[in-house]
């Protein structure tokens, strides 16, 4: 039997994935979650065999919860749900440690493959977001190089970006991350240094292409 937690902020969207999963004798629902760091609680709770999760959930986004998962050594394999076709957003995923990606219109059928393939271990994506992986390797381009400079990055101006992208003022950013706010002022210049941009425009946009937040979906 493959345990699950569904995680999506909208009950409805939960309902109906929770009916299709149901009618599969091997899958079974053990609980659910309505943003992304009860879906962790969840998973250190039950330790499920997979996590199935909305890639634009509040307060941890699904990437942010797979790579939580991954760090705190549990065997719960994530999948993810999104509307983002993108392939960076999707390289971002997997190497948080989402084992698959499936695009929201996918047909009912896919989600019930991606749940068994990740629970034996291997990384399930949609075919449409396959295909464009495969024509960018047959292009040449194996894998997007880093040309924004996002890799260099550490931990805290990762974290200090996202606050920024959601809307944070430096007063903010520095009550939620226990730092001055001159630190913050320098993490923000780092980051414009480092990812070579100007202005805050330019922060969020590389905020979202890296996946760190989301628009509404």
């Amino acid at each position: 039997m493959i345990n699950v937690i569904l995680a999506d902020d909208h009950h409805l969207v939960r309902q109906g994935i929770r009916s299709l999963l149901e009618k599969s004798e091997d899958i079974k629902v053990v609980a659910e979650a309505e943003n992304g760091l009860e879906a962790v609680k969840l998973a250190e709770r039950h330790e499920p065999n997979v996590l199935v999760m909305d890639i634009g959930m509040p307060r941890l986004n699904g990437v942010q919860a797979a790579e939580q998962i991954r760090n705190l050594g549990l065997a719960t394999k994530v999948v993810i749900l999104s509307m983002h076709s993108d392939e960076t957003v999707v390289r971002q995923a997997i190497r948080s440690g989402a084992w698959g990606y499936l695009l929201k219109d996918s047909v009912a059928t896919e989600l019930l493959l991606a749940i068994r393939a990740a629970q034996r271990g291997e990384v399930y994506l949609s075919p449409a977001i396959s295909k464009v992986v495969m024509v960018n390797f047959v292009n040449g381009q194996k894998g997007i190089e880093d040309a924004d400079g996002f890799d260099s990055l550490s931990l805290r101006e990762r974290e200090v970006l996202k606050l920024i992208a959601e809307g944070y003022t430096n007063k903010a950013i520095a009550e939620a991350l226990f730092i001055t706010v001159k630190t913050v002022e320098k993490h923000r210049a780092n980051l414009m240094a480092k990812l070579h941009v100007q202005d805050l425009a330019g922060l969020i946009r590389i905020a979202l292409k890296q996946g760190l937040i989301f628009l509404d979906e």
